[in-house]
């Protein structure tokens, strides 16, 4: 069993930035003596004093500095439900390798201990660029949403009383154009006339018939 006495050291380092930034700002690839914390680190199970898995790693607690502290880890509960989560100083953390694998183990500390912990406390991050604009949207939206409201009465009440106002004029002019209509009617009604009716067709007289001679 290899103690990870680097992995510290490992975690704390930060790559200083100089001239030469090509060379020292990135990283082109994952060397041997390093590894992911999303690949081993974050969900590996937590063994107790006496070798049970009392908890699992489910982050990391990081300085202002950009250097871990410590890591949070869940313990009981069931399948997550009611799942406690406690946080432990990264030097309380022994890290080992066992058959190839990380082996994560809190050797002063037994399962009772664990369960007596207090429960970590996880301060609200800080809010997003995002959330920050949106809260001022909704904000504003509050704010102006008395004035949209007003402003939306004084129209409908302005608009109620153009209708009041321009309904006896609609009505008188309704009414004149009524009376033109009926007046127009009455002048084309008495100055027309009526066709003569065709005179009958004379019905021709049959021709006399010549008396009968006398024998």
């Amino acid at each position: 069993m290899k103690r990870h006495s680097l992995f510290a050291a490992t975690l704390l380092a930060v790559a200083p930035l100089g001239a030469a930034w090509a060379d020292t700002t990135f990283l082109p690839a994952q060397s041997d003596a390093e590894y992911l914390a999303k690949d081993h680190l974050i969900g590996a199970k937590v063994h107790g004093k006496d070798g049970t898995i009392v908890a699992d790693i489910e982050d990391l607690i990081v300085s202002d500095q950009n250097q871990v502290v410590g890591v949070v880890m869940g313990t009981g509960g069931y399948f997550g439900w009611a799942e406690k989560k406690i946080g432990v100083a990264l030097g309380s953390i022994q890290f080992d390798e066992k058959d190839g694998k990380l082996f994560v183990s809190l050797p002063d500390l037994t399962k009772e201990m664990i369960d007596s912990a207090p429960e970590f406390v996880r301060k609200k991050p800080a809010k997003s660029l995002f959330e920050r604009a949106k809260e001022k949207v909704d904000e504003f939206s509050d704010k102006s949403k008395p004035q949209i409201d007003e402003a939306k009465q004084k129209a409908q009440e302005a608009l109620d009383a153009a209708k009041e106002a321009a309904g006896p004029a609609l009505e008188k002019a309704k009414e004149a154009v009524s009376g033109a209509i009926d007046s127009a009617k009455e002048a084309v009604g008495g100055s027309s006339t009526e066709p003569a009716p065709a005179p009958a067709p004379e019905t021709p007289a049959a021709p006399e018939q010549p008396a009968p001679a006398n024998p």
